[in-house]
């Protein structure tokens, strides 16, 4: 059955804690990067990148450089990320369980764009759940680690950052929840070492399927 809920609405991260997708991401970044001049390893990129928007991405990639891209410098890449995700990408193991037990309302506030994000939950059956209820760093002019994402999803549904619960699982998601007065539960079953969760405050957690009585907690 249900559990209650002391929060009055739970925003999910995408990538690492709705769809198993960071593994899949670092490495298709890696071969983007390599094959644009800049050779870094799968931790340097977890620690660079990870939890931040494409605009950020862009913006290091043309700082490394020291030229600007072009408007579409992705295009040639994006069939990298389809194909991996198209043959590999799954729900998070539990994700599915958990959300069936969350009676408070849930969104989705992802630093990525809306395409991806709405073809991440659907190759992995979640698009429903959240139907209405997402959003991208493509919403505000800053995106993660600074609050705005969460504070705009907030608001668009009408609550109050304090009855707000966000379910991270970077340390730059986890710092966003936090400067945005949020409680923040980071999940560490992924790549993110949990001690950088647990270093930005958040509750720490391994298993998905704990997290209806972490919040009701």
């Amino acid at each position: 059955m249900p559990v209650a809920s002391p929060f009055d609405l739970v925003i999910f991260d995408c990538d690492g804690v709705l769809v198993d997708s960071e593994r899949l991401s670092i490495e298709v970044d890696r071969r983007v990067l390599a094959d644009l001049g800049w050779s870094l390893s799968h931790s340097e990129i977890l620690h660079r990148f990870v939890g931040r928007s494409a605009a950020h991405f862009r913006a290091e990639i043309e700082r490394q450089l020291g030229v600007p891209l072009s408007d579409d410098w992705e295009a040639p890449y994006q069939s990298w990320y389809e194909d991996a995700f198209s043959r590999e990408l799954t729900a998070v193991p539990g994700v599915e369980a958990a959300l069936d037990e969350i009676p408070t309302r849930t969104c989705v506030a992802s630093s990525g764009s809306h395409a991806k994000i709405r073809r991440t939950l659907g190759l992995t059956g979640l698009l429903s759940r959240f139907a209405g209820r997402i959003y991208s760093a493509d919403d505000v002019v800053e995106g993660k680690p600074a609050p705005d994402l969460f504070l705009h999803a907030a608001d668009s549904l009408g609550v109050a950052p304090r009855r707000c619960a966000v379910v991270e699982d970077s340390r730059f998601g986890a710092q966003a929840a936090r400067a945005a007065g949020m409680q923040v539960f980071g999940y560490a079953g992924g790549l993110t070492p949990p001690e950088w969760l647990e270093q930005e405050g958040a509750t720490v957690f391994s298993d998905m399927r704990v997290l209806p009585a972490l919040l009701r907690g």
